[in-house]
């Protein structure tokens, strides 16, 4: 990636926290790197370079300003935008696939060569997959530190370190600063929340580029909330997580410039990942300013995208549910959709080892959905039969619902089985892909709204009408449905 200088640098002068994530500011004179918007003096121009990544900055020898905390921002929204291989890696890799199953697994996911790999992420983001990693493994680790009272050895683990030796390195190599040397300039505040070894609840708090509208995402969420797997209460949205290594749960509060998560997992190795589906989630993520940028002018969605600039549109925490979902969903209301998953979960889903208030099972596994008799399942036959299809061939690693998928040969393979229409692939598309620019034109919400706005809601002129919202359809539909809520 080629960065601007002069761009970046009147930026940075500027401390303008809308370019925190998307770029990061080192200073040769003292070895550090930072956000754009730190509040220290700024550097003389002969002694600033600018990174893409807070990766490729520590691959150059910088560590992390201790003041502005330059890991502590939100995820560039660059890569829901992009779809090509550097875009789907980098959703992958902020998963903890890396972690997981290595840079030969993140390659054989995305189709590639790992040396093609390597070289397209070094191109763009000045370092390969393995410093990419090792950069979310010291983020999350220095939240750890600072935030809870984890056992060192717990910590190193949950961030995805292999060994208590190379977290210490990290740790040393980014921040300059031993673990425990890192956690002892941690502000001690009162009544913090503390965290014991197993069982315990870990909150963090999740950031965000302002403005965020709150309300509208809990309440989105809310009125498609499982019954048994989701809870909204009291402003908050709670849920069971699927994840690599166990079960957990998390409740999402939203509070004055970030997001409070709560978690409880079964296997601390999966917290980098619930974090970053939370994340997903809520779409923290994206950049609010750019979606007014291109919709607030529009002369049809405009006073709409002006009144509500926080606007976001809701993710999810695990592709395959979102994707069965979907086809509970087809032709039905959203109230009767969450019923019938009610219904399907308490049937087939696995009870939660510490239930959180109404939050009790998972969702059911793509396992036992494929496994149930089509028949037996509270819904009309055809329906179910989708349902089974769906599920099988996820089941059977023919199809991946994630957002390192590759978001055009996944429409055209969901297109492909019976009984799942243009709706749910754009609806998948939107949610588990996480693709900005889904649309639903034969949505019958999308088509409603329009027609309150006093326009044509027929999918054709649906689609003529949101040539001109590209590449944020997606943002266009949720104020669309908005407007009827």
């Amino acid at each position: 990636m080629t960065l601007d200088f002069d761009v970046c640098r009147r930026a940075a002068e500027a401390r303008d926290s809308r370019f925190d994530g998307w770029f990061f500011t080192a200073v040769k004179t003292t070895g550090i790197y930072c956000r754009p918007s730190c509040p220290a003096r700024t550097p003389k121009r002969e002694n600033v370079v600018f990174y893409p990544s807070a990766a490729a900055a520590q691959a150059a020898g910088f560590r992390a300003c201790m003041r502005c905390r330059p890991d502590a921002v939100p995820g560039s929204p660059e890569w829901d935008l992009r779809a090509d291989l550097v875009g789907r890696a980098m959703r992958l890799i902020a998963d903890g696939v890396v972690d997981r199953e290595g840079v030969s697994g993140l390659a054989r996911r995305l189709g590639y060569s790992e040396r093609h790999l390597h070289r397209r992420l070094v191109d763009t983001l000045g370092a390969g997959p393995l410093q990419l990693a090792r950069a979310r493994r010291a983020q999350t680790a220095r939240v750890l530190l600072e935030t809870t009272d984890l056992p060192i050895t717990d910590v190193a683990f949950a961030a995805g370190f292999s060994s208590v030796r190379q977290f210490g390195e990290t740790i040393r190599d980014v921040f300059a600063l031993a673990p425990r040397e890192l956690r002892r300039r941690r502000p001690r505040a009162p009544g913090s929340p503390r965290s014991a070894r197993t069982g315990a609840t870990l909150s963090l708090r999740l950031p965000y580029r302002a403005p965020l509208d709150a309300a509208g995402l809990m309440a989105f969420l809310g009125a498609r909330a499982v019954p048994g797997v989701e809870e909204r209460l009291n402003g908050s949205y709670r849920r069971s997580l699927r994840l690599p290594h166990g079960a957990g749960t998390v409740e999402l509060s939203p509070a004055g410039g970030h997001v409070q998560a709560a978690l409880r997992l079964d296997d601390l190795r999966d917290l980098a990942a619930a974090v970053e589906r939370c994340r997903r989630l809520l779409d923290l993520d994206s950049d609010p300013q750019a979606v007014v940028d291109a919709l607030g002018g529009d002369a049809l969605l405009g006073g709409l995208v002006r009144e509500a600039p926080g606007r976001r549109v809701p993710g999810h925490v695990d592709g395959a549910e979102l994707g069965l979902r979907a086809v509970l969903g087809q032709q039905v209301s959203v109230a009767g959709a969450a019923t019938v998953a009610g219904r399907l979960a308490a049937e087939l889903g696995e009870p939660l080892e510490a239930p959180l208030g109404g939050v009790a099972r998972l969702f059911p596994s793509t396992a036992a959905i494929a496994s149930a008799d089509p028949e037996a399942l509270p819904m009309p036959r055809s329906r179910a039969r989708a349902l089974a299809g769906l599920a099988a061939v996820i089941e059977a690693g023919e199809l991946e619902l994630d957002p390192g998928a590759d978001r055009a040969d996944t429409e055209r393979r969901l297109l492909a089985l019976p009984g799942i229409g243009p709706w749910t692939a754009a609806y998948v598309a939107m949610r588990a892909l996480r693709d900005p620019d889904a649309f639903l034109p034969t949505d019958l919400g999308v088509r409603h709204a329009l027609e309150r706005l006093g326009r044509d809601g027929s999918p054709r002129a649906a689609s003529a009408a949101a040539e001109a919202w590209r590449p944020y359809r997606a943002y266009a539909t949720q104020h669309l449905w908005a407007q009827l809520a």
